[in-house]
């Protein structure tokens, strides 16, 4: 069985975030880290793969990281070699740069066929959504780029054979949804908490094959990716005013609630 399991580096959000002056996110001045959301996707893949291999009818199963991005990009699959996958995969090309979401889906399933080229692919997992953008579209749009079912937003996975059943919690209901592998499966952060590297997984990783693709391995044209074949464009941003302090009222007199109550009433909040 092979999984292929889809990791982002991303800036971190306790960093002091920016844009480059064509408006996309600054990648590689900023700190980054493998994307929260996608640690659960690691997590659940490592499972899969921990259930499925033990036992009676053990399956050999191969979990690959891949990730698109900058050179830093690579910590994040680091990251993912670390926590027990098996391999990795980066793929990086500057003219991916300000690729959007449908450019981005395209480079990841010529990815994910190259990577089945070698070896079927049984399985991509991803998270819910990444913690810079938190679009949650990419899933979907690179389930219906290889053609492959989908089953999104799982707080509960389950495997047996080549079937794959998820509990996904909505406003409303809990729903029961199954498919049968190959398909796309995301998890959501109430899947199970994301296990973290240990001393021997972190000295393991630095022996794990990890490969670096560009896009000609893809066979992708400049073209299609990057800044200037996005769908959509940001066209103006203005940096968040520092913070001001706020106002201290002293409730000496008893005027106090008056106070509160004026303050909520100057922000419509009442």
């Amino acid at each position: 069985m092979n999984i292929v399991v889809l990791v982002k580096y991303v800036p971190d959000a306790t960093a002091d975030r920016r844009f480059e002056q064509d408006f996309t996110v600054d990648r590689v001045e900023v700190d980054g880290l493998l994307s929260e959301l996608d640690e659960y996707a690691v997590e659940q893949a490592l499972q899969i793969k921990e259930k499925r291999s033990a036992g009676e009818g053990a399956e050999e199963i191969e979990v690959t990281a891949l990730t698109v991005g900058p050179e830093k990009a690579v910590d994040a699959v680091r990251k993912a070699l670390q926590m027990g996958a098996d391999k990795g995969v980066h793929v990086v090309d500057d003219a991916i740069a300000g690729s959007d979401y449908l450019a981005t889906s395209l480079v990841l399933a010529k990815a994910v066929e190259k990577l089945g080229a070698e070896k079927k692919v049984d399985l991509v997992v991803t998270g819910m959504a990444s913690t810079d953008a938190s679009g949650a579209v990419v899933p979907v749009m690179l389930a219906e780029r290889l053609d492959l079912p989908q089953v999104t937003l799982a707080s509960v996975v389950e495997t047996q054979g080549d079937q794959v059943r998820i509990k996904r919690d909505t406003d409303a209901a809990t729903e029961v949804v199954g498919a049968s592998m190959p398909l796309v499966l995301s998890v959501t952060d109430q899947s199970g908490e994301a296990r973290y590297p240990s001393f021997k997984g972190i000295m393991a990783a630095k022996k794990k094959p990890l490969e670096t693709w560009s896009l000609g391995d893809l066979g992708v044209d400049a073209g299609q990716v990057g800044l200037d074949a996005a769908y959509t464009a940001v066209e103006d941003a203005t940096a968040r005013p520092p913070r001001t302090a706020g106002e201290i009222v002293k409730d000496e007199d008893g005027s106090g609630a008056k106070a509160l109550a004026d303050f909520l009433a100057s922000k419509k909040f009442i």
